[in-house]
């Protein structure tokens, strides 16, 4: 009787390495974004409406300004009004859309890292903010050339390109603080209302302050963030006007923004 030979088992070959998948570029991101802010009906008529408000507020300076007043100053003055409301609730829609519409499930499980997410839709709203304003500026030259030609006057360009860049990094302050109550609150209708409180309530509380405490007259450049924006649209801006735009921005902008980010990226989505 023979011994019979065991033969080892085979063991099966390791397994390769599966490479880790390339994270989504910002640029697919930023695209999806955008495409956000138009697919929905509301939000192509929010969008069209910065280009049909600049077409009013045009040929309403147009048909009823006097012939003195047909200026480049005075259409960015009619068309900066709307701007003022109309972005930062845009600002606020692409951040509350993931709650309010319930998106944020899909989304953050397809870019689980929300930083980024937060980061495309600051930069998206920025650049539609820049956008916005560049468009409106045409409609404006547009309308004080109709004016000055209808009117059978000179055209008056009392606005340099310095100016005007100072206009648009206001309308842009003022998009980042609908973008900032977007990320803080997270609801559409709560903080389209905390905009308009901070936007016509804080001012108003803060003027007759100023106006009847002589003490907060000098102090309230540095406390109100909407008054230290006025520079921007005056024109100049010195020194110490910079000064009290950066302190108030810290204050009104930089850290609640810093708060609703990382309550975005702790918080659960439902």
């Amino acid at each position: 009787m023979t011994a019979a030979t065991l033969t080892p088992p085979l063991t099966p070959p390791p397994l390769a390495a599966r490479p880790a998948p390339a994270p989504i570029p910002l640029r697919r991101l930023a695209k999806v974004e955008l495409r956000k802010m138009f697919d929905t009906r509301s939000g192509f008529w929010l969008m069209a409406s910065i280009g049909i408000v600049a077409l009013l507020a045009t040929g309403a300076t147009i048909l009823f300004a006097p012939d003195d007043a047909i200026t480049y100053g005075n259409f960015a003055t009619a068309i900066g009004f709307p701007m003022a409301v109309i972005l930062p609730i845009i600002a606020i829609l692409l951040v509350t859309g993931e709650w309010s519409q319930r998106n944020g499930l899909t989304t953050f499980t397809l870019v689980p890292h929300r930083g980024r997410v937060v980061l495309v839709k600051a930069l998206v709203a920025v650049a539609v903010g820049v956008v916005s304003m560049a468009v409106a500026g045409l409609v404006g030259a547009g309308g004080n050339l109709l004016g000055s030609a209808v009117n059978g006057t000179d055209a008056v360009w009392d606005v340099s390109a310095l100016e005007f860049c100072y206009i648009v990094l206001g309308n842009v302050l003022g998009l980042l603080i609908g973008f900032m109550l977007g990320v803080v609150i997270r609801s559409s209708a709560a903080a389209v209302t905390g905009y308009f409180i901070y936007s016509a309530l804080l001012p108003t509380v803060f003027g007759m302050l100023a106006q009847f405490q002589e003490w907060f007259a000098d102090l309230q450049p540095w406390v109100d963030f909407i008054y230290a924006q006025g520079a921007l649209f005056g024109g100049e801006v010195t020194g110490e006007q910079w000064a009290q735009l950066a302190v108030t921005g810290l204050v009104w902008l930089v850290l609640p923004t810093a708060y609703g980010v990382w309550r975005v990226l702790r918080s659960e989505v439902k």
